[in-house]
């Protein structure tokens, strides 16, 4: 039985679109003001060529301040861009394939939208965390919302470690900091004029 950290640590999450030059910049601030364990790339494209760009533009920032740099599903360009690992959103379904292609040291997460037990499948499956979220209603999710019982369940009876994202907030990171493990963060600051004051104000209450 694993309970999750006092203090739970920062997964930044990047827009689905982004002009590179520009946010590799805001990125740096970014993690030059809070200490991050993991980047994912999450661009909405499936062009390789921009991929590939961006990810040899943004491992430039995470390797020089030593921040693991994930990509969003595309486990085979993980593979070949030698990327620290993949991020799956398909529950448990990919994560053996990617395991397998990637090997035993490569970093496989798995989103699990509000369902402890796809969580679960995934963990059994090798996955080396797993994301829960949006922990708040929406309407541009329409699957099970990530309830603050299902943080507190997994916290007290489940070792693998797990990741709250989606629809952050003060009074929600508040709540879940002392049962989850990782904050993921990306819209919540992304569209602000200063993204690391903003990632500051929401970050004060993990505290």
């Amino acid at each position: 039985m694993s309970n999750a950290p006092e203090q739970p640590q920062l997964y930044l999450i990047t827009p689905t679109e982004i002009d590179l030059s520009a946010f590799a910049d805001t990125l740096g601030s970014v993690l030059d003001s809070h200490a991050a364990a993991c980047v994912r790339l999450a661009l909405a494209t499936k062009d390789e060529d921009k991929l590939s760009r961006a990810v040899d533009t943004l491992r430039a920032v995470t390797d020089a301040r030593d921040v693991a740099l994930v990509i969003a599903d595309h486990t085979l360009l993980a593979e070949r861009l030698g990327l620290d690992g993949v991020h799956l959103s398909d529950a448990a379904r990919s994560v053996r394939h990617a395991r397998k292609v990637l090997g035993p040291d490569a970093i496989v997460g798995s989103f699990c939208g509000g369902s402890r037990h796809d969580g679960m499948s995934a963990g059994e499956a090798g996955a080396d965390y797993v994301a829960f979220g949006p922990v708040r209603e929406t309407a541009l999710f329409d699957g099970d919302i990530a309830e603050a019982d299902m943080f507190q369940w997994w916290s007290e009876v489940i070792e693998v470690p797990c990741v709250a994202e989606g629809q952050l907030d003060l009074k929600m990171i508040a709540q879940l900091a002392p049962i989850t493990d990782f904050f993921g963060i990306g819209d919540e600051i992304w569209g602000s004029d200063d993204p690391a004051a903003a990632l500051s104000a929401l970050w004060a209450a993990t505290r």
